[in-house]
């Protein structure tokens, strides 16, 4: 099945308002002729207006980085699905593994922020992954298996059509060690054929599934050229307008 290559900066807390519009007009010229990829950036929520503004008539959508999972009430500090569709925001990453590692995220949590996000009408890119200590375990199958079923219960067949899940291989960030193509593809499928037995072949087949470890411009064609690979979800390569768009281009191979 045709899936169509998606690729996602995540900005995480760097980027003011005027920075981020900076980037967000350099980026433009440099992807306007891009049809072969979906493109999303994903500032702080301070930088949302800003970049929602400058990606106006282009073909860059804004993603924001978390949502809350109530419409409204006593959580300080935080965002709703209703506030972040009003700002004119497309996307949002839910479950990434800092947020899990530094704030408390949990599987059930994951479940009720996207529950929270589709009822809005936004699409969603749910992140999953191991540890070093549980790839080095043997337990990536199980470790991903269970944050798949656990984050996607109750989620409605139909709705699958607006989720992205990014894999973030989480010991092959900041460790000194890589995953290779091929190990980055054999997780992919395992994800795919995870998703297959909850929800069907046609839902799997149609799942646009992310990279999250480390993609760069050097290694964007390898990884996408994989079977089940059908994009990045990018950090540092996302902050700079020239190696964003060098690893968008790489992507799609040119």
């Amino acid at each position: 099945m045709e899936r169509k290559v998606i690729i996602a900066g995540n900005w995480k807390m760097n980027k003011t308002a005027a920075a981020g519009k900076e980037l967000v007009e350099a980026l433009k010229p440099l992807v306007a002729d891009v049809t072969e990829a979906e493109i999303v950036v994903c500032p702080p929520f301070t930088t949302l207006n800003a970049v929602v503004a400058a990606a106006a008539g282009s073909n860059i959508k804004v993603g924001a980085q978390n949502v809350h999972w109530a419409e409204n009430g006593a959580f300080t500090g935080e965002i709703s699905a209703e506030m972040l569709v009003t700002s004119g925001v497309e996307y949002v990453i839910i479950g990434h593994s800092e947020r899990r590692q530094y704030f408390g995220e949990t599987d059930a949590t994951v479940n009720a922020r996207m529950k929270a996000a589709l009822k809005a009408g936004l699409k969603v890119i749910v992140c999953v992954g191991e540890t070093l200590e549980e790839r080095e375990g043997n337990k990536t199958s199980e470790v991903i298996g269970r944050q798949i079923k656990e984050g996607f219960e109750g989620i409605a067949a139909a709705d699958m059509a607006n989720v992205i899940v990014a894999y973030e291989p989480v010991w092959a960030i900041g460790t000194g060690k890589t995953a290779t193509p091929e190990m980055a593809e054999e997780t992919h499928k395992f994800i795919r054929e995870t998703v297959s037995a909850i929800f069907g072949g046609d839902v799997a087949g149609a799942l646009r599934i992310q990279y999250g470890g480390s993609m760069k411009p050097e290694n964007a064609r390898e990884l996408v050229a994989q079977a089940d690979i059908d994009g990045g979800l990018i950090g540092g390569a996302a902050l700079k307008a020239d190696s964003f768009a060098k690893l968008i281009t790489e992507a799609i191979g040119r």
